[in-house]
């Protein structure tokens, strides 16, 4: 949301927000733009002359706001809808799954911005070279869109993805998420099902094949589309060096990580389809360093490394303390996971990062009590979290200052430390970690 104001603002619109909670790196990017609002909702804001209203999902049915909105009968949008029908006459590149869809959309865009092929885009990270994650430029003839499979707003109950009627898609992969809207893995599952059917006909898919579940998918469809599968590229690591083995020669890689290779045929398919020869696509993916928080190298000397992660599924946890274990497997590994979002804190839904953590040597888990009671959920407790991760040795901390005690008490010569979070860790100030060596 932060993203598309810039982009408005910039386009010379006048542009105007509220929210209950801005943090970084919304809250200083709106502020050095002048659009930072003062936190909390103020129907007076909401005035005849407003030609429309993008509704996001943090204001809720009796959000003031946005009843004085419906009162006055102005134009109001989720932001799917109000992204779509900017773009509906474009050609529209969507990329979705349970886990990958930034990493996939911003190596799309790195690529195209490497060989100069400028077009439209809306991704859910910050990636380097771009100014704003969103872009709007009517003269441009394709739309790369992060497709998110959670709800559009609290007037729309469809999944954001459904918006987009992709004319190019992927899917990365699928495994439950979003407990909280989505109850069952079925009704997860049917939301994909319903996005491979909202292809337009004659359009296309890329999607992984070794996710036997979205083979399932995939054939049931009734749409006719061209189906490009694709799986994990060969590869070998060689002086901590990731070196890719193509047809097109070996291409040494700046990430590391197989679901990272992985993300990367969908992006080398999804380019192909966009003019870009697969010559063209080994040069510029070799320069990737991957979008913020994405396996994100933030600390590294001699003997230590720390890198931070966007991870909060259980596939993806898995997958990236995997990534890390493979790349640096004589260290001494510590994992630290947050638990953030409403699914990892739901006692429905935790069993599901059963052995997540298994490839650490030391295993960490964070939450906020005062988070789950936010979020209204039943409190845990370290013996339920020792079961649901299937480790009698995890760590588990509720506290900050004493997780970073602790950190720092691990984390000695020839370590690498991982944090895996959506959050912050509860404003744990990652910086004294590195300056404690």
């Amino acid at each position: 949301m932060h993203n598309l104001a810039l982009e408005l603002a910039y386009q010379g619109h006048e542009v105007s927000g509220s929210d209950d909670q801005i943090v970084e790196p919304s809250k200083s990017r709106l502020a050095q733009a002048g659009l930072l609002p003062a936190n909390g909702w103020d129907a007076k804001k909401i005035t005849s002359d407003l030609d429309i209203v993008v509704l996001g999902m943090h204001a809720h049915a009796d959000n003031p706001e946005l009843k004085r909105a419906l009162e006055l009968g102005l134009k109001v949008q989720s932001y799917p809808e109000f992204i779509y029908e900017r773009n509906k006459s474009k050609t529209r590149v969507v990329v979705a799954g349970s886990h990958g869809k930034t990493s996939i959309t911003s190596m799309i865009l790195h690529v195209l911005n490497e060989v100069n092929q400028d077009v439209n885009y809306l991704v859910g990270a910050q990636l380097a070279g771009f100014n704003r994650m969103v872009q709007l430029d009517d003269s441009l003839e394709f739309i790369i869109i992060e497709g998110d499979e959670y709800l559009s707003s609290t007037l729309d109950r469809r999944p954001k993805f459904l918006w987009y009627k992709p004319n190019i898609a992927v899917i990365s992969g699928i495994e439950w998420d979003h407990a909280n809207v989505f109850p069952d893995p079925e009704e997860y599952y049917l939301q994909f099902e319903k996005f491979v059917e909202s292809i337009v006909p004659g359009g296309s898919l890329a999607y992984f094949s070794e996710d036997n579940r979205l083979n399932e998918i995939v054939n049931r469809c009734s749409t006719e589309i061209r189906l490009f599968p694709y799986s994990t590229p060969k590869y070998r690591i060689e002086r901590s060096e990731v070196v890719l083995e193509t047809e097109e020669g070996e291409v040494s890689l700046k990430v590391f990580g197989k679901h990272n290779l992985q993300n990367m045929e969908a992006a080398r398919l999804i380019c192909n389809q966009l003019g870009v020869m697969d010559s063209d696509f080994y040069a510029a993916i070799s320069s990737f360093e991957g979008a913020s928080r994405r396996l994100e190298k933030i600390f590294e000397d001699n003997t230590h490394c720390i890198y931070r992660d966007f991870a909060h599924a259980p596939s993806k946890v898995k997958a990236t303390i995997s990534a890390v274990r493979e790349f640096h497997p004589t260290k001494r590994f510590i994992a630290c996971f947050e638990l953030h979002t409403y699914s990892s804190l739901s006692k429905s839904f935790l069993p599901q990062y059963k052995d997540s953590m298994q490839s650490a040597d030391h295993a960490i888990v964070y939450y906020s009590p005062a988070e789950v009671e936010r979020k209204r959920l039943s409190e845990l407790n370290s013996s339920e979290l020792k079961a649901y991760f299937n480790r009698d040795d995890l760590h588990i901390f509720t506290d900050k200052n004493a997780l970073l005690v602790h950190l720092k008490s691990l984390f000695i010569e020839d370590s690498v430390l991982l944090l895996m979070s959506s959050g912050q860790f509860g404003g744990m100030p990652l910086e004294e970690l590195s300056i404690h060596f």
